[in-house]
């Protein structure tokens, strides 16, 4: 499994899914992790069926735990259901 890097924009991973469709419920899923969380990555879907997470805690202007406790919580749910 890939890992999420660090990058100077936050921690960023790549998901690919097997379709557009499970792209949609893969991030309609973190969606809802987002809101019991309070902290909202940003997402980008590309290339039919590519996720593209990027997490920052922009109100620190840094990486923080929020971002690693939210990576932790998206890679739980991508092994358990896509």
């Amino acid at each position: 499994m890939k890992v999420w890097q660090e990058t100077s924009n936050g921690l960023v991973k790549v998901f690919k899914l097997k379709n557009f469709l499970k792209a949609i419920n893969f991030v309609n899923k973190i969606a809802k992790i987002a809101e019991a969380e309070n902290h909202h990555p940003d997402i980008l879907i590309h290339s039919y069926s590519q996720v593209k997470i990027s997490l920052f805690t922009h109100d620190e202007g840094q990486i923080t735990c929020k971002d690693y406790n939210m990576a932790k919580l998206i890679d739980e749910i991508s092994l358990v259901n896509f």
